[in-house]
């Protein structure tokens, strides 16, 4: 019986580690949401006021951000991370952060600021048209 109170330990510590485990699974996941993937056809962002010159915009819903590098250039970029394909989230100034594994990106030109991620962002053709940002898809290679 001494074999009894040892296997009835290493159960019960099995069974209070396992919600632990499953959080970690959790946290580790790809993305928030089933929309993984860049603009398939051209999308109508809003106006193009709401980018001003010197400032980045994320569109979360479109996975998509707008860089304003001067009065009429825009640059935009997909906002699907090329480490695991979560869609970025997140945008402090001019940096995309990536929630789901710390990947940074220059929302102005897409490089990688910060790893895992090696490839930087697709970029996506922009234009303004009756005062509104249009952009998408990404061009076949």
């Amino acid at each position: 019986m001494s074999g009894t109170p040892h296997a009835r330990r290493t159960v019960l510590r099995a069974a209070a580690l396992a919600p632990a485990v499953g959080l970690g699974l959790t946290a580790c996941s790809s993305g928030n949401g089933p929309n993984r993937s860049a603009p398939t056809a051209p999308v109508d962002l809003g106006k193009s006021d709401d980018v001003k010159v010197g400032a980045s915009k994320l569109y979360t819903d479109q996975n998509v951000v707008v860089s304003r590098i001067s009065e009429d250039e825009y640059k935009a970029y997909s906002t699907i991370c090329t480490h695991e394909r979560c869609p970025i989230r997140h945008l402090e100034g001019h940096k995309l952060v990536c929630q789901c594994h710390g990947s940074e990106f220059d929302a102005t030109n897409g490089k990688v600021l910060h790893e895992p991620a090696v490839r930087p962002l697709a970029e996506l053709p922009v234009k303004v048209a009756n005062g509104k940002i249009i952009a998408g898809p990404a061009k076949k290679a």
